[in-house]
């Protein structure tokens, strides 16, 4: 089978053939039909973050493709069946955060893509338990994205306590932004989006952002608060000063929720207006699978709209060029079928 290969975080990744890989008694092997680039695959062939992937590995954590063969003791998913390949590639099942609703922040989870072999593949292997099925309609190059972009930022939405009445800000319009923004639509909220391109901008007022801001020549903490303040600022730019731009933006008693990971990533915060505004800060990491479905429950419903163009896999590393230069509508995804 083809696939996307990290041999060395300095080095381009190698298209190259590998064996079919066979399912262990817990796994399914699925056909990748799509499989979705995220900004967090580069971090990953680089070797950006603290905790680092070990070569060679498969990048690639929005795989959405065919179950083809199951392990013997896969229970929940059927030979045949479009499953999506997400993050979370398992966790333990049994610890606090997998018993309370928390599988993301278990301790011994693998994840897709990076401490396993992910989907920049055509063919892959995944834990039969912890793969989400694609309800009938949904087109896999549509389900890729939903797989990370979606539900990190619908997960996102949700610990922001976005509410008819709120009003929340969405910090970066891209391939996450998009869909953070119909989210905190969907969820009864006046939008206020950020980015710093008039394509990115221009999407945004097609979505029906109620403010667009343009934080090249806005000062966008000063513009909110003239608003009212923002009750909730979601932080999906690759970029310092847009965190501190999102703190600026928040109301007395407001939350900012962090998401995007640049590689220095680092927010300086003013402990004592901190304090006297009651003001929270979070951090939220994708979300579990049944934030999943429900988010794929919400696209097949009509609700939202991915923006997307599709790709080869034997371009990968012309595409990663492409992500990084920030020239990007909005979301790459590599159809295989």
């Amino acid at each position: 089978m083809k696939a996307a290969v990290v041999h060395d975080f300095t080095a381009p990744l190698a298209v190259e053939d590998r064996p079919l890989p066979k399912p262990a008694a817990h796994q399914v092997r699925v056909r990748i039909e799509a499989s979705g680039l995220c900004h967090t695959d580069i971090h990953a062939a680089h070797g950006d973050w603290p905790v680092k992937p070990s070569p060679p590995f498969v990048p690639g954590h929005e795989g959405v493709g065919i179950v083809e063969a199951a392990g013997d003791q896969v229970r929940h998913v059927r030979v045949g069946e479009r499953v999506a390949i997400p993050w979370l590639a398992d966790a333990c099942g049994r610890c606090d955060h997998c018993v309370s609703g928390w599988e993301t922040l278990c301790l011994q989870q693998h994840n897709s893509g990076y401490s396993v072999d992910g989907a920049y593949a055509e063919y892959a292997l995944a834990h039969g338990d912890y793969v989400v099925p694609v309800p009938d309609g949904i087109d896999p190059l549509d389900a890729a994205p939903l797989s990370c972009a979606g539900v990190t930022t619908y997960k996102a939405l949700k610990v922001s306590d976005a509410r008819p009445g709120t009003r929340v800000l969405v910090s970066g319009i891209g391939g996450l932004g998009h869909l953070a923004l119909q989210y905190a639509r969907i969820f009864g909220a006046e939008t206020i989006a950020v980015d710093v391109t008039d394509d990115k901008l221009a999407l945004a007022r097609e979505l029906g952002a109620d403010h667009v801001l343009d934080a090249r020549t806005q000062d966008v903490a000063a513009e909110v608060q003239a608003l009212g303040g923002a009750h909730a600022s979601i932080a999906l730019a690759v970029s310092n000063a847009s965190f501190q731009a999102a703190y600026g933006a928040l109301r007395r008693g407001g939350t900012l929720v962090l998401v995007a990971l640049p590689a220095e990533g680092r927010l300086e915060l003013p402990v004592f207006e901190t304090v006297l505004n009651g003001t929270k800060v979070i951090g939220s990491i994708v979300g579990t699978r049944e934030d999943l479905a429900e988010v794929f429950r919400l696209h097949a419903l009509g609700r939202t709209r991915v923006i997307r163009e599709t790709r080869r896999l034997e371009d990968v590393n012309a595409c990663f060029d492409e992500v990084l230069s920030g020239k990007v509508s909005a979301r790459l995804v590599f159809d295989l079928r």
